[in-house]
């Protein structure tokens, strides 16, 4: 699951959003902070991926994922706008049913170095479903990310 902020105190928000979800955190990349993408004006992002135990239910997960989103306050007001926190569901490895509300892997997954870069931190690169010239390009046309925090920023990683 990615994870990206650009409002307030953004590690606090990706730090709650993670505990609001309430599912086992297996594994978090470092925390990155990153340039926004388009054309809309705001702050940076800082951005990470985090590896969780999923539920059998992907589009169960995803309406979870929204609801986190919603209670730490992201209103959808402009496309690609501010927020305090995005949730973006990237890979399972377990198979998924047909559904028009979700596709996984996530259909933008190899085109951005802020979520590459960390998911590639903590998920093995042979099973990114990426051609590796993709993911070797895209790292390298992003000068603008930075890591933020090597340390552990969200210390509540499930006991393997």
């Amino acid at each position: 699951m990615a994870l990206g902020s650009n409002l307030g105190n953004r590690r606090r928000w990706l730090t709650l959003a993670l505990d609001l979800l309430d599912l086992p955190v297996l594994a978090v990349s470092c925390l990155y902070d990153t340039a926004p993408v388009g054309d809309v004006p705001q702050g940076r992002f800082l951005n990470a991926v985090a590896v969780i135990d999923t539920p059998p239910d992907p589009v169960g997960l995803l309406a979870r994922m929204l609801a986190v989103e919603r209670a730490c306050g992201r209103r959808r007001l402009i496309a690609k706008g501010p927020r305090t926190v995005d949730l973006d569901l990237l890979l399972t490895d377990q198979p998924l049913p047909e559904s028009p509300y979700l596709r996984l892997p996530h259909p933008e997954i190899g085109q951005r170095a802020f979520v590459l870069v960390p998911l590639l931190e903590v998920w093995p690169a042979e099973a990114i479903p990426v051609p590796r010239e993709v993911i070797e390009r895209c790292l390298s046309d992003d000068p603008s990310l930075a890591v933020a925090a090597q340390e552990d920023w969200y210390p509540r990683i499930s006991p393997s």
